[in-house]
């Protein structure tokens, strides 16, 4: 396989051209023949246009790239060596939604030939990819896998924003149906990944090696949540208390913070609901997503309690939240704990605005119910900085006050502010 694609006999399918698989099917088509893939025909265009979707890349990515953008079977059709990297997201009980990967995977049983390669890149529990994707891409297909069609899954570990963490720089897990597959798969990614690769035993070795990622970063995000909580009961500051314990030189240096997105705030679900299948509650990982899941209550509640000792009527007061992003300097506001936030004022009764530089103010209508004022007023009880956007870091006391109301409250979610606010009423997690 890796020989014919290096001869271009052969080329590369890239199916879902999100955050993860664009950068991916790029870089590929920087070396050898790719087709990217994906199911929403105006995106495709786009990127026919050079223009990024997602948001992260410049249309210079794009030169130099010998890549077919489709939203076609009968082009995919064209490909051998398909990489699916589509989200894997939770619905609305909090259980993983397979939905978008076996779409795809129906989308490779209509299109696989004999001799062809299927790698999975999404996110899923251990033991998904075998037992849930490869039974309808054989069924479709009428191909078995290891004898007519190999398979594989090499966990992406593409951080959105990061321009210094890239795919060519980290170390790419890959794993195959048997030592030929391994094999080769791991030399078609040595093509582009210059960090090296990481030849897993199994695919369920690989798919929990990527799960476990997520989680250990989770759950130790929890425990900052805890210890935030227990601090503010204590009067003191969490981020000096971190800074203080950050001497040392094997501390974690994990901090406080609403924890949203496609990934941290998702993929440990995916593990407990295969552990509940399997008779084991996951009491720590559990847990730690209770106290995640729970702290945008926690910043409404404080900061209403500080508005009441500031004489203030939260029924009557007007909040800002800066920031709608899950995360800094990204476009991306999938699973974005701020609407927690602003839910939870709303249900107090409080009129809320918010502000973000990168945020898309339909998508947020669309996925939350809100948008985004154009500009900010100069009369609100507080002001929540919630995301650190780079727009935000020269924040300071007399900027901010130019936004308030007399007695105002300032929430700092990231402790960016600290030792800046002085007049006004000061909060941190």
């Amino acid at each position: 396989m890796l020989k014919e694609i290096l001869s271009g006999e052969k080329k590369i399918g890239v199916i879902g051209l999100g955050y993860v698989g664009l950068p991916i099917a790029l870089e590929f088509a920087r070396k050898v023949g790719v087709i990217g893939f994906d199911i929403n025909a105006k995106r495709v265009e786009m990127m026919r246009n050079r223009i990024d979707p997602s948001g992260e890349l410049e249309p210079e990515a794009f030169d130099g790239c010998n890549i077919t953008f489709t939203d076609s079977e009968d082009v995919l059709k064209q490909a051998s060596f398909f990489i699916v990297a589509v989200p894997t997201p939770i619905d609305e009980h909090r259980l993983p939604d397979l939905k978008p990967v076996l779409s795809a995977s129906s989308t490779i049983g209509r299109v696989l030939k004999k001799g062809d390669y299927v790698v999975f890149e999404s996110t899923v529990y251990p033991g998904c990819t075998e037992e849930d994707c490869l039974p309808v891409i054989e069924e479709l297909s009428g191909l078995k896998c290891t004898t007519d069609f190999k398979l594989g899954y090499s966990p992406e570990r593409i951080n959105p924003g990061d321009k210094e963490h890239t795919l060519p720089k980290i170390v790419k897990v890959v794993s195959g149906c048997d030592a030929e597959s391994l094999e080769e798969i791991a030399g078609v990614y040595e093509l582009v990944v210059m960090a090296g690769v990481h030849k897993a035993s199994s695919i369920k070795v690989a798919e929990a090696a990527k799960i476990i990622e997520n989680t250990q970063r989770d759950v130790n995000i929890a425990l900052m949540n805890e210890l935030s909580i227990i601090f503010n009961k204590m009067g003191i500051n969490t981020f000096e208390v971190l800074e203080a314990a950050g001497t040392k030189w094997n501390f974690l240096k994990f901090k406080p913070g609403l924890v949203g997105g496609h990934c941290i705030g998702v993929d440990p679900y995916y593990l407990t609901y295969k552990a509940q299948e399997l008779g084991y509650h996951a009491q720590i990982i559990n847990s730690g997503r209770s106290v995640n899941d729970s702290m945008g209550f926690y910043v409404t509640k404080q900061t209403v309690k500080k508005l009441i000792a500031a004489g203030k009527d939260p029924g009557k007061s007007k909040v800002l939240v800066m920031g709608a992003t899950f995360k800094e300097d990204v476009e991306d506001i999938r699973n974005s704990k701020i609407a927690d936030v602003v839910n939870e004022f709303i249900s107090f009764g409080v009129k809320v605005h918010v502000v973000d530089p990168h945020a898309d103010s339909e998508e947020l209508m669309h996925e939350y119910g809100f948008g985004l004022v154009q500009e900010p007023d100069n009369d609100y009880d507080a002001i929540i900085l919630a995301v650190n956007h780079k727009e935000y870091t020269s924040l300071d006391e007399a900027v901010i006050s130019k936004l308030c109301a007399d007695n105002a409250v300032v929430v700092d979610l990231k402790g960016v502010l600290r030792g800046k606010i002085h007049q006004l009423t000061y909060w941190s997690l």
